[in-house]
């Protein structure tokens, strides 16, 4: 597929893993029989794209096990292939032979869709090399802030050269090496701004040092990258309280690496089980995991579940009452508050939901799309500025605009499996990070109907 502009209509430039129900709805009802299964899900989106990435600039053969394939990681290796790197894409296992920091391909387009990582990510680590790039994504794409990021790449020896919307895709960056020294970036909107200096930094002409401004949303999404760095060799040194990170030059050496599966997508597995009195046991997770969306599990417990967990699995057990009446904190663990929000009218209590103001600026304006979705069906809702609260109710059937956002479609799909007749517009939209997430669903109990009049 040839993306000739950055303004095409949202989701008309597709993966293959987005091809399925491209046109339909779906319509859900209600869990038939108790749910009582043990599981397992695809790989980390977080870890997949950043593996990628650093095995890309990386020196020799790496080894990948538990890649996540979906939009995101297409979108990511189609992109590499453009600049040059040879990936041997076996479903859940890839191989990249690494360029060790030299892009092969100096001269070339490339399409981002609407993946957030990999449009955070890609410019920085394409800085270290020397070339001129056009970078393109969806129009929901070009409407999420990188500001950030690109002042900082900017002050480090990269030219930018914006289109009509300064600030996001489209744009063309013209590198010739990253500078080293030192650069301050905030993490107010995104942590994925850090990671993409961070995963570059290795690369630049000499000690980089990133100073951060103020406080970092979703912090543990920078943990998880320097993880991921050690693993592949770098040295760096952080400051006691986090905020400045200095990164040796080095290389990446290759390596065979599994990834963890993706927390995120596991919580939609979970909340169906505290949602329906069921059991749900996921294997090859840790309770222990970097990934902050295992902060679920603990709310889940205060609402009446049984949690269960070994060195491999996590079991949640649900109940017959969900407890709310609670404020719960979103900041570290945003990709949950729209999880929550479908569970909350359920409840026996009001659910609020705070510090989540960033995840206005996600796939869509999560925070409005989600109350307006849920006064569809019948439920009481306030929005806040960070969050919102949701009140008690009985959800009546309705047609669902998941916003083209798998996670608004994912949470909203739970409702489905209490409530005859919910039906979803765009259910191919969950491909971003769980392609056969309906398939799931109705492997598991829940009636999945795309073949409706």
């Amino acid at each position: 597929m040839v993306i000739t502009s950055a303004h095409e209509p949202d989701r008309e430039a597709r993966s293959p893993w987005s091809q399925h129900h491209v046109e339909q709805k779906v319509r859900l009802s209600r869990m038939q029989g108790r749910l009582d299964r043990t599981i397992s899900i695809p790989g980390s989106k977080s870890f997949t794209n950043r593996a990628l990435l650093i095995a890309a600039l990386g020196r020799g053969t790496t080894v990948l096990r538990g890649v996540l394939q979906s939009d995101d990681s297409y979108w990511c290796m189609k992109a590499l292939r453009a600049l040059g790197v040879v990936i041997e894409d076996e479903g859940e296992h890839v191989t990249i032979h690494g360029n060790a920091g030299k892009w092969a391909v100096a001269d070339a387009s490339l399409y981002v869709g609407a993946a957030g990582t990999v449009a955070r990510f890609l410019p920085a680590v394409l800085a270290v090399g020397k070339g001129e790039w056009l970078i393109e994504g969806s129009r929901r794409m070009g409407e999420r802030p990188l500001t950030a990021l690109l002042d900082a790449l900017t002050g480090l020896g990269a030219v930018i050269q914006y289109g009509a919307n300064p600030g996001s895709v489209p744009f063309t960056l013209l590198a010739d090496g990253l500078n080293g020294g030192e650069v301050a970036i905030s993490g107010a909107v995104s942590s994925q701004f850090i990671s993409g200096l961070l995963l570059a930094a290795p690369y630049a002409k000499e000690a980089l040092s990133i100073r951060i401004d103020g406080e970092v949303v979703q912090r543990d999404y920078v943990e998880m990258t320097l993880d991921m760095m050690r693993a592949f060799g770098a040295k760096m040194e952080v400051q006691e309280d986090g905020q400045v990170i200095t990164v040796r030059p080095g290389v990446y050496e290759a390596r065979s690496l599994c990834l963890e599966p993706d927390v995120s997508t596991c919580g939609y597995f979970w909340a169906l089980a505290a949602l329906t009195n069921g059991r749900i046991r996921i294997e090859g997770i840790s309770a222990q995991t970097r990934q902050p969306d295992i902060a679920l599990l603990q709310v889940l417990e205060q609402m009446g579940c049984t949690i269960t967990s070994g060195a491999d699995f996590v079991e949640v057990q649900g109940t017959d009452n969900l407890k709310g009446g609670f404020t719960v904190s979103m900041q570290r663990w945003s990709d949950q508050t729209l999880t929550l929000a479908a569970l909350a009218p359920f409840a026996d209590g009001p659910i609020t939901l705070i510090d989540a103001a960033h995840i206005r600026h996600h796939e869509c304006d999560r925070i409005a799309a989600i109350c307006q979705e849920l006064r569809k069906l019948g439920i009481e809702v306030e929005e806040h500025a960070d969050g919102l609260t949701v009140h008690p109710g009985q959800p009546q059937p309705a047609l669902l605009d998941p916003h083209d956002d798998h996670r608004m479609a994912m949470a909203l799909s739970l409702i489905g499996a209490r409530v005859d007749g919910v039906q979803m517009m765009d259910p191919g939209c969950v491909s971003k990070t769980c392609p056969d997430f309906y398939e799931r669903w109705r492997d598991l109990g829940v009636g999945v109907d795309f073949d409706y009049a």
